[in-house]
């Protein structure tokens, strides 16, 4: 591909991720007004919702989850991996961070460690361990990586409720009775509105560390030049020395980790795992794969998606419970899904790693 189409094509997504930016701002500037005027209007109480700090708490809740996930997902597609196995690690480790604590006793200790923070890392190993098993089968047998992917969602799908309904006879664990609470630091939780980013759960301080970390190490560290050269020019990387399954391997693993971080976050931060229909994740591994397409493999721009998303969940939440209006709650719980719809066809164009989704054999003939 010459370097004028893509340049072409970075100005043609910058174009779309400019006009739905913009296109969000004019909505909000639209029901503002609105709401203004009209004070006894559904507008009026559309924008409350809107400016509230509890939404603004509850989206950065609900970002846990699709940003580490999302996170994942860059780490392993930049170093050629195509994971769309996401959903999957997300409910193996929302359901192992549940089932550990349980075990051991939410109220327990070991080595002065709490039973819900050794269930956390359970949730982690879990999925890191499933992350595992994808990579040996996708790079060292070679697997086509979608359907290895869907492989990983389907089996922890039956899985996870599958275990619940043994353990406890139902596909819904119960409830710890406790969770990870919330982190207070005085003085700045009291700042109107942002005050939330100070009064929030562990996770998501772990994930405003984590966004500009990620960030950080695939574009400022050899590690990341390793990942980046692993998904557009593996035979380069392999050429000056570097062991490009290794990388790979490297890269679905971390994938793994930080995606364990996102369920076992969930499933701890409720207390109970939610086995019906899709469980507890229900779509948010999908929503994550969106949402790092839509931030262009950027982990700064992949958590402003997910924010967006969890953003309208945390509102459709609280629409359903503004009275006097004729809406269907069916018809307001749509509303986060058709926005994927929408930002899927707007960043229809957005460029995958050159090698994503290829196997590559290391050796002196791809020299």
């Amino acid at each position: 591909m010459s370097t004028t189409t893509i340049d072409r094509l970075r100005d043609t997504e910058l174009s779309y991720r400019a006009t739905l930016v913009g296109g969000a701002a004019s909505v909000f500037l639209l029901i503002a007004i609105l709401g203004v005027v009209f004070p006894q209007s559904i507008w009026a109480n559309l924008l409350g919702i809107l400016t509230s700090r509890s939404t603004l708490s509850s989206a950065l809740r609900l970002s846990v989850p699709i940003t580490f996930a999302a996170l994942g997902g860059i780490f392993s597609e930049k170093a050629g991996i195509v994971n769309i196995g996401l959903e999957g690690l997300l409910i193996v480790s929302a359901f192992t961070a549940i089932i550990t604590t349980a075990v051991i006793g939410p109220q327990m200790t070991i080595v002065g460690l709490p039973a819900l923070w050794i269930g956390f890392f359970a949730g982690i190993l879990a999925s890191v361990l499933f992350s595992a098993l994808f990579a040996v089968v996708c790079i060292r047998f070679k697997a086509d990586q979608i359907i290895a992917g869907l492989a990983v969602w389907l089996i922890a799908l039956g899985l996870a409720p599958f275990a619940a309904t043994v353990y406890y006879g139902g596909v819904n664990t119960n409830n710890l009775g406790t969770s990870l609470g919330t982190w207070t630091i005085p003085g700045l939780a009291q700042i109107p509105f942002f005050g939330a980013f100070f009064d929030a759960d562990p996770s998501v301080y772990m994930m405003l560390v984590a966004v500009p970390a990620s960030w950080f190490v695939l574009n400022r560290t050899a590690f990341g030049r390793h990942i980046r050269a692993s998904g557009e020019n593996p035979k380069a990387l392999d050429t000056v020395g570097v062991d490009v399954s290794r990388v790979r391997y490297a890269g679905v693993l971390l994938s793994g980790f930080l995606t364990g971080i996102g369920g076992a976050a969930l499933s701890l931060g409720l207390g109970q795992f939610i086995g019906n229909d899709q469980t507890m994740v229900n779509g948010k591994g999908f929503i994550a794969i969106v949402a790092y397409l839509f931030g262009n493999y950027n982990p700064l721009g992949a958590f402003g998606a997910s924010f967006l998303f969890a953003g309208l969940e945390a509102v459709q939440i609280r629409l359903q419970q503004v009275p006097g209006y004729a809406v269907p709650d069916s018809l307001i719980q749509t509303i986060p899904y058709v926005t994927v719809i929408v930002v899927l066809a707007l960043v229809g164009r957005t460029r995958i790693p050159a090698a994503a989704g290829e196997h590559y054999d290391s050796g002196d003939d791809n020299r």
